[in-house]
């Protein structure tokens, strides 16, 4: 950068450094994302293509920031987990969650039209980014499984609210009060008892939301050329595998050891 005697301005910019040795989570959340979801006619209480669209954004993110993890999506929210020893960005909150944020967004708009071939973008969705550490691995288990908590409980909320608006007859005011001061417990009796839904056998994926990892698989390659010369070899190659199941218990962690092991 030229020197000039503007340049003194660079002393107002803070140094927002995380700190080292402590799990980044980068989560990034839809702006007004119910008026953004009613005018492009998603499904409720669920649209399977919206997540899609949602998990295919958020893989385009993990193929451009390798050191991330791992990521948690649900509904119009990702986590981003980034390794504890990450130097991206200098470690910096404010450039790892603007940065996370824009191309989330970006790459949600460009894959639009390969999931929704049939549906136009009114206009661009919004999505605000904030940078959380957490210093050890039970911390880190234990926000993962808040937002999948969190996943479960407004799914079930949701799925009761709109099976009473579309199959009961009732008017979203009407839903409302009826499910006002419900447990869970309640809720399941009264999908089960007057619609004859049992809740478990609703898609993971909207119950359990899902989980991007690191994967590494071995792929056949062809080499040289000609008919003569061409053989097969096996490549190893690392992709992105999704997960619907759940990540609150251990056996998630007990088959990935090397999520939160040493060797990342």
């Amino acid at each position: 950068m030229a020197k000039s005697k503007f340049e003194y301005v660079r002393q107002f910019e803070t140094q927002d450094r995380c700190l080292p040795n402590c799990w980044i989570v980068v989560r990034i959340d839809g702006k007004n994302f119910h008026k953004f979801s009613d005018v492009h006619n998603f499904k409720k209480p669920n649209d399977l293509s919206g997540l899609q669209l949602m998990s295919k954004a958020a893989s385009s993110v993990m193929t451009e920031f390798k050191d991330i993890i791992l990521a948690y999506g649900q509904s119009d929210e990702y986590s981003f987990v980034l390794k504890k020893d990450t130097s991206q960005y200098g470690r910096r909150a404010s450039k790892l969650a603007t940065t996370i944020s824009s191309l989330f967004a970006a790459s949600f708009v460009f894959s639009w039209p390969t999931v929704f071939p049939d549906k136009t973008l009114h206009y661009p969705p919004a999505f605000d980014g904030r940078c959380v550490l957490y210093p050890s691995d039970k911390n880190l288990r234990d926000y993962l499984s808040w937002r999948q908590a969190d996943c479960h409980i407004n799914n079930l909320y949701n799925t009761c609210f709109w099976t009473l608006v579309q199959e009961g007859n009732c008017s979203p005011k009407e839903a409302e009060e009826k499910l006002r001061g419900t447990v869970a417990g309640e809720k399941n009796e009264l999908l089960f008892s007057q619609f004859g839904i049992n809740y478990n056998n609703i898609p993971e994926i909207f119950r359990k939301g899902a989980t991007l990892i690191w994967t590494t698989v071995e792929e056949e390659e062809t080499c040289g050329r000609g008919t003569e010369h061409e053989r097969t070899v096996m490549r190893k190659r690392r992709k992105i595998e999704e997960h619907n199941g759940d990540i609150i218990g251990d056996d998630f962690w007990s088959i990935h050891p090397e999520l939160l092991g040493e060797n990342r």
